[in-house]
């Protein structure tokens, strides 16, 4: 993926980047690819580590229904490097503004000592799946065992499903199954029901089954179910659960972002941050984003920040068109 390091000393020497994008997934790369047709100077750093990266097939984006995540990416890289983009392997450690400067300006810091200059930066890491220590369970992710159900209903609808009981939101979640499949199980686990929630499950036709989870049960390299703490085992084809979801940030730690109640980085609808001159796009601050809603938020980022530039740049025009009219030679002083 990487340009070469000579490229990169170039366009350093030319006076750095418009924009520093870190992170190279949909939304990363679509903000990049709007900036790139607007004829600024981009640069994306992408550690590699998409989270979708255990999933086969990518579902819900029009047109690219079924495509492999890694293959949307890599058509987006290829098209990025027909625009001039430079693209860095590379994991960003900071993202520092730079002292004392009039405008928005930040240095990029990159793992080895490699820093950019940029005078807008965009983070679009993305976020961590955090999952239940069950042995067997993480091998699964993305296979069969399972988070959003429009990502990946569809391809279990009529089976035999399970919610894991690890969050309140698994009683929703379980409810929304119900409508790909007639056989919904609710795998208690070490969640605590009240007495709404049972009644409720009950009346859309999701059964609840008491105890907690001790293993995933793989025959063949497929899901066949659970296995609880009694011995007792539950057959299921596919299993869903809430992962811990938290946001890989770390670039964001020196800016002094303003954050939500929960942690996350808080952003006006175009990605904008507290801090001027960063910009946060994706899962890195919507959880809920999927990937085609990752790469519209991207664009949206683009438009606003394109503009943000053009103001910018109006005003430094307009400042250097002014300045010779107050540096001009001063009028005689009146005669006595």
């Amino acid at each position: 993926m990487s340009d070469t390091h000579s490229d990169v000393r170039v366009r350093a020497a030319e006076g750095g980047y418009d924009v520093v994008v870190v992170g190279g997934g949909a939304a990363g790369l679509s903000t990049a690819l709007i900036l790139a047709r607007a004829c600024r100077r981009v640069a994306v750093v992408d550690a590699g580590q998409p989270r979708n990266a255990p999933a086969a097939h990518m579902r819900g984006f029009l047109s690219r229904d079924g495509t492999a995540p890694a293959a949307l990416l890599a058509a987006g890289r290829a098209e990025l490097r027909d625009y001039g983009v430079d693209l860095l392997d590379g994991r960003v450690d900071r993202i520092v503004p730079v002292p004392g400067a009039a405008e928005p300006a930040f240095e990029v810091q990159l793992a080895g000592g490699q820093a950019l200059r940029a005078r807008r930066a965009v983070v679009a890491t993305g976020l961590r799946d955090g999952l239940p220590d069950l042995p067997g369970l993480a091998a699964r992710w993305g296979r069969d065992v399972l988070h959003c159900p429009y990502c990946h209903g569809y391809e279990v609808r009529d089976r035999p499903l399970g919610v894991l009981g690890t969050a309140p939101g698994a009683v929703g979640q379980a409810l929304l199954l119900r409508q790909w499949s007639a056989d919904v199980v609710l795998l208690a686990h070490t969640l605590e029901l009240s007495a709404d929630d049972r009644a409720r499950l009950g009346a859309r036709g999701v059964r609840v089954v008491e105890g907690e989870v001790v293993r995933v049960a793989v025959v063949d390299d497929r899901l066949r179910g659970v296995e609880l703490a009694d011995g007792s085992a539950v057959p299921r084809e596919a299993l869903f659960l809430f992962p811990h979801l938290a946001p890989r940030d770390a670039p964001l730690f020196g800016l002094d972002c303003d954050r939500d109640a929960q942690g996350w980085v808080g952003t006006d609808r175009a990605g904008r941050t507290s801090v001027p001159g960063v910009w946060a796009v994706g899962n890195v601050a919507d959880p809920r984003a999927q990937v085609i809603t990752a790469a519209g938020a991207g664009a949206a980022a683009a438009f606003a920040l394109n503009h943000d530039l053009v103001d910018e740049d109006t005003e430094r025009a307009l400042a250097a068109v002014t300045a010779p009219l107050t540096t001009a030679v001063p009028t005689a002083a009146p005669a006595r």
